[in-house]
């Protein structure tokens, strides 16, 4: 493995709470349990470093309590960190109820992960081995946007990677349509592309998008315990998924694009990745947390009996 994944997506604390379902409105619930653990893009980075890829965080982190848990966390997973902190705020915390179904919902309160100066992009150094991650939550941020619409086109790479993730229905058209057009590799959940689309189905959905990608580019949407579909020049194909009874599916998502980039980092093709990744999802989803991403021999494991 010659290169690296470059994650210039956003880290955050996950104050993540345990409750029977979550409150209605105006409402309250006692949780039965409360952690306070690294998240957001930093289940991508330590997923793919569990399966043996090297990870370089290009993102903005702060200064204070938290920004110091996030970065000890990186260094923990042997992840670069390229930034220095920024130094006027911490890094930002997002609420996670995770309901007795496994399922989760999100509030979030942005930091100085959502402030990245466009300076401090230029000078995050990449390869043409290198598989760049983007996130759509930068999309949304007004900084990291024009960092990113600033940087790209000046980028050369093996393989772009973009989870729009679950705000995609709030990234402007324009904004979304000129980072597709860099795009090789498109991977969201079934959600997400009803969004992009308005199709039900998972299938026609995933051949729906690769219309708004290049002629080169795949599309990979995300089925939960059914897999994925991989849809790419002119195909789409069902890769099987492991069903498990899951505890906590916080992180799932995150996992298989962590574990995806690692693939294709390794040299295998999109269908093997892919098959890797739904792996490796299935075994997070067996744990509570949201980084809970399975280290390689455990994913070699569990695709050998399988």
């Amino acid at each position: 493995m010659t290169g690296k994944l470059v994650h210039t997506g956003q880290v955050v604390m996950d104050l993540v709470m345990r409750v029977d379902s979550v409150p209605e409105t105006g409402g309250d619930v006692l949780a039965s349990t409360t952690t306070l653990l690294p998240g957001g893009g930093f289940n991508v980075m330590a997923a793919a470093a569990r399966d043996g890829a090297p990870v370089l965080y290009a993102g903005a982190h702060g200064t204070g309590r938290f920004g110091d848990q996030a970065r000890a966390a990186l260094r923990g997973e042997g992840i670069t960190i390229a930034q220095p902190p920024a130094e006027d705020r911490d890094t930002g915390v997002c609420v996670v109820l995770v309901d007795d179904d496994g399922e989760r919902t999100f509030v979030t309160g942005t930091g100085a992960e959502a402030g990245l100066p466009p300076e401090l992009l230029r000078t995050v150094e990449v390869t043409p081995e290198d598989v760049l991650y983007l996130s759509g939550y930068s999309l949304l941020h007004e900084s990291n946007r024009a960092a990113l619409l600033g940087w790209l086109p000046d980028v050369s790479v093996a393989a772009v990677l973009l989870d729009p993730g679950p705000l995609v229905g709030q990234i402007p058209r324009d904004v979304l349509d000129t980072v597709l057009s860099k795009v090789d590799v498109l991977s969201c959940n079934a959600r997400e592309s009803r969004v992009l689309t308005g199709l039900a189905d998972v299938g026609e959905a995933a051949s729906a998008l690769t219309d708004r990608l290049g002629s080169h580019a795949a599309v990979i949407v995300r089925d939960g315990p059914a897999g994925c579909v991989l849809a790419q020049q002119g195909t789409t194909r069902h890769i099987p998924g492991f069903p498990v009874t899951p505890v906590d599916t916080n992180g799932a998502g995150d996992t298989h694009c962590g574990v995806l980039a690692a693939a294709l980092l390794g040299g295998a093709d999109l269908a093997a990745a892919a098959r890797r990744a739904n792996a490796a999802a299935a075994l997070s989803v067996l744990r509570h947390g949201p980084a809970t991403a399975p280290h390689a021999a455990e994913i070699d494991a569990f695709l050998a009996e399988h």
